[in-house]
């Protein structure tokens, strides 16, 4: 009997607590937004609305989106995106931001290209992200490089390892797989790794692509 209570509370708790954490953190968005725009349309409408402000907050992030995927409406956020990024407390604060949130970009070039996995010699495997491949030139020829992100804390700190291309491994493991793996610890690790072979592992496909 103690076993048996032993065993589904564990497994309840391990159910629990996620749903409560992600219950709590939506809460906490949704009262976030509604306080900065309900007094808006408060005096506006003369009542509150519950909701409108997070109707209006995914109705800008949508607006801002259309924009941002019309040639015109791209450069126009590009020429802004140029003038704020010279205001040096805002960018200290915006650069870094954006470069993080990008790199979870499946569809932006400069995000996380795919899962990879390096072997070194006194770390054992390690299993990152390859950001860039690009050459260098040591005075004997160009020489094919690969940068690879491997996380340390979670996802948001790491480190960045140059390597050969002869040292990097291409698990059939999409990034946003790759993502949910570091942040379970490894726990979300598949059982069995299937890994790519021939020429196109230089070429990796996009996030959420299988080999």
């Amino acid at each position: 009997m103690l076993n048996w209570i032993r065993r589904n509370f564990i497994a309840g708790f391990f159910v629990t607590v996620p749903l409560v954490i992600s219950v709590v953190a939506l809460v906490w968005i949704f009262r976030l937004i509604d306080g900065l725009i309900v007094p808006l349309y408060q005096a506006w409408l003369g009542r509150v609305i519950p909701g409108l402000g997070l109707l209006t907050t995914a109705l800008v992030v949508l607006l801002v989106g259309t924009i941002a995927t019309n040639v015109i409406g791209k450069r126009v956020l590009q020429r802004g995106e140029s003038y704020l990024t010279r205001v040096p407390v805002f960018r200290a604060i915006y650069a870094p931001v954006k470069q993080l949130v990008v790199a979870f970009s499946p569809d932006n070039e400069y995000g996380f290209k795919r899962v990879v996995l390096i072997e070194d010699a006194s770390r054992g495997f390690m299993l990152g992200f390859l950001t860039k491949d690009f050459t260098v030139d040591r005075g004997q020829g160009s020489e094919q490089m690969l940068a690879v992100y491997v996380p340390t804390n979670h996802l948001y700190l790491g480190d960045v390892i140059v390597c050969t291309p002869d040292r990097v491994a291409y698990p059939d493991i999409s990034v946003e797989q790759g993502i949910r793996i570091f942040l379970t610890g490894g726990m979300a690790l598949p059982g069995r790794l299937r890994f790519r072979t021939g020429a196109d592992d230089t070429k990796p496909p996009r996030s959420g692509t299988r080999a």
